[in-house]
């Protein structure tokens, strides 16, 4: 099976299976933390005018601009703040400045879209594992346009596990990658040195970084199911059992 890491979401990149999409800090976090809150289903959306159209006393709107929650919205991008909040049974429309475009880019193409973190690593290599056929590829969502040290130490732990459950051929990002999880024996090390870490210092935000840096915390996967509008639909993965027996 290939392995394949892009640091960075680009207009030709072409899946022909499986993706993960990582933004570690935070929207791949924050999206499994609202699942194990208990919401129904996450609509991601590439801009916070799509998510403000969805806006109603049934929905729960979450996003950032700067890493602060936009304006009208209810729950900024916080993980510690979606594990807590009142969702349970209902829909959340998220949109952030890099994660959730990166959702749509890879789903332009891809067969399987899956939302990964440190923080649900082992439970998304796995079904990501489990659902290809020829490719399970890591898109790093980056910061601005800019390579993230954060998605991609956290796409090398992603890309070590799915080694260790099988043999894979690495492509070049993929060895990349995985030489940046080895440099860094601490996952906090390696997600408090980057830009995205610090950006969220400069607002307070900070507490939000030892969070994301928690490895298989958790074993909800949001993977894609739909769209409705200008929105992917992403849902909570059935267990391995649920699946096999077709409930």
């Amino acid at each position: 099976m290939r392995l394949r890491v892009d640091p960075l979401p680009t207009e030709d990149l072409v899946y022909p299976d499986v993706v993960l999409v990582v933004d570690v800090i935070r929207a791949t976090t924050t999206a499994a933390a609202l699942l194990e809150a208990g919401a129904e289903a996450l609509y991601l959306t590439a801009g916070l005018e799509a998510a403000r159209a969805f806006k109603d006393e049934d929905v729960v709107l979450s996003g950032e601009v700067g890493g602060l929650k936009p304006p009208g919205f209810d729950l900024g991008n916080s993980p510690r703040e979606a594990l807590e909040a009142p969702v349970g049974g209902r829909i959340v429309v998220m949109s952030t400045t890099n994660g959730t475009k990166a959702a749509h880019a890879a789903a332009k193409t891809a067969k399987h879209v899956l939302l990964a973190s440190l923080y649900n690593a082992h439970a998304a290599a796995r079904l990501a594992r489990e659902l290809a056929t020829e490719e399970v590829a890591i898109l790093c969502a980056g910061k601005e346009g800019r390579v993230g040290l954060d998605d991609l130490y956290t796409a090398g732990v992603l890309a070590e596990y799915l080694g260790l459950m099988g043999e894979v051929e690495p492509e070049d990002g993929a060895r990349i990658a995985l030489s940046v999880k080895r440099a860094y024996q601490d996952p906090l090390e390696a997600l408090s040195l980057s830009a995205a870490a610090q950006a969220l210092k400069a607002v307070g935000l900070e507490g939000d970084v030892p969070f994301a840096a928690q490895v298989a915390k958790s074993a909800a996967v949001p993977i894609l199911v739909g769209r409705v509008g200008e929105a992917l639909i992403f849902k909570r993965a059935r267990p391995p059992e649920a699946r096999k027996s077709g409930e």
